[in-house]
């Protein structure tokens, strides 16, 4: 493993958390230089190694865990026995920041809790992420995305008017929890970097969630009323909405009045523009339904591409509606290098999504591919701990890692 080279280098993350959100939160500490020991249960490891098929090809590795764990080391520990509580001690003693998503309270029984770990080590940062947080009448519950997104209004607003709530397609109240987390993280360094002191992030699944209903959520408090389901249609900007094109279905944004007025003058449409109910964007929303049937067979006369290149020379938003084999070889996501390999220990190589966030000075750092259980539970025990060849035999023998 190379040295990382990002704005966190130095850092240290005593990692125990599984599945999507955690995981989600120290991957992007780890691409920007963190260096990160993943604890993980002896003989299975994260849940997400089980979540499979698919495998990436070549190996024994679920797409799902190899998509959320490069840089990181994973050390296989038993937490529930002393032995594994005293080396998770002497671990964390080395560490800047501990994840984790356990149960609320489940740590507390290892000798790990925040009250315990900050008293012991005061410029330790925190980060617990749950379902519900660490207070109040739902804290005790497990916290999954899909509950998540039907307990936090998303899924009441997501899917046709005359259909059944959806969830969004991936497991966004997972990710942006990991996000925040991530962002609580970064904030708590900076205040560490000023006094000293370390602190409890408190990361609730169900919170995160409210925060991003944005302006849907804001509709609500400002009226009183519940949103609507609308499909693939703007609750605030008409038309901003799939329409069927010749050949299949495209994204039309019409962001704003000017926007439009450029659209009617292209397309023989000007007449709209004398229409009080067309006139703008608010009575365009007013009559929703009478936009959408107008435009529809307008755009029904030319194919998606016919669209695109049309309205991107007039500097309207447009897109097509990708599936996933369009996307990962669209020269636009080539061109941001938003997918890389990376040398695996299984001897193949395997395809990884990129981190989004480009600095310009410390980009983010690729440095160690998704690692294979307790691949690095002899290294960082001897390195770290000083353990030599005996004694880390003689935990293996007692199931400690």
């Amino acid at each position: 493993m190379t040295d990382p080279t990002g704005p966190l280098k130095g850092l240290r993350v005593f990692d125990l958390t599984r599945v999507l959100a955690g995981p989600t939160c120290v991957q992007m500490l780890a691409d920007l230089g963190a260096d990160v020991i993943k604890i993980e249960r002896p003989g299975a490891g994260d849940d997400t190694r089980g979540f499979a098929p698919p495998y990436m090809e070549g190996t024994k590795e679920s797409a799902y865990f190899v998509g959320v764990n490069r840089n990181k080391q994973s050390v296989t520990l038993d937490i529930g026995q002393k032995e594994g509580q005293e080396i998770a001690l002497k671990l964390i003693a080395q560490c800047d920041i501990l994840v984790e998503n356990f149960k609320v309270g489940a740590l507390a029984k290892y000798g790990l809790g925040y009250e315990q770990l900050h008293a012991r080590f005061p410029r330790l940062i925190y980060c617990s992420i749950t379902g519900f947080g660490q207070t109040g009448p739902y804290a005790p519950r497990p916290g999954y995305d899909s509950l998540i997104q039907g307990m936090g209004g998303v899924m009441s607003l997501t899917g046709e008017p005359d259909g059944l709530p959806q969830k969004v397609g991936v497991p966004v109240a997972d990710l942006f929890a990991g996000l925040y987390g991530c962002i609580g993280i970064l904030a708590a360094l900076r205040h560490r970097d000023l006094t000293g002191q370390g602190q409890q992030i408190d990361i609730g699944m169900l919170d995160t969630s409210v925060a991003w209903l944005a302006n849907q959520g804001m509709n609500y408090l400002a009226t009183g009323e519940n949103p609507p389901r609308l499909g693939n249609q703007h609750p605030n900007i008409v038309p901003y909405q799939v329409f069927p094109t010749q050949d299949g279905h495209m994204v039309l944004s019409v962001g704003n009045d000017p926007t439009f007025k450029r659209f009617c003058e292209a397309f023989g449409l000007t007449h709209l523009l004398e229409d009080e109910r067309f006139a703008t964007n608010a009575a365009r929303v007013g009559n929703r339904q009478l936009v959408t049937d107008t435009l529809t067979p307008v755009m029904q006369q030319h194919p998606t591409s016919w669209w695109i290149e049309k309205l991107e020379a007039l500097k309207i938003g447009c897109g097509p509606i990708n599936k996933l084999d369009q996307v990962f070889n669209d020269p636009h996501i080539l061109a941001r290098n938003m997918v890389l390999e990376m040398a695996h220990s299984s001897g193949k190589q395997v395809k990884v999504i990129a981190n989004p966030v480009k600095l310009s000075e410390t980009p983010a750092d690729y440095r160690l591919a998704p690692p294979l259980l307790g691949e690095h539970t002899d290294a960082v025990l001897a390195q770290r701990l000083g353990l030599d060849a005996e004694a880390i035999a003689a935990l293996k023998e007692k199931g400690v890692i």
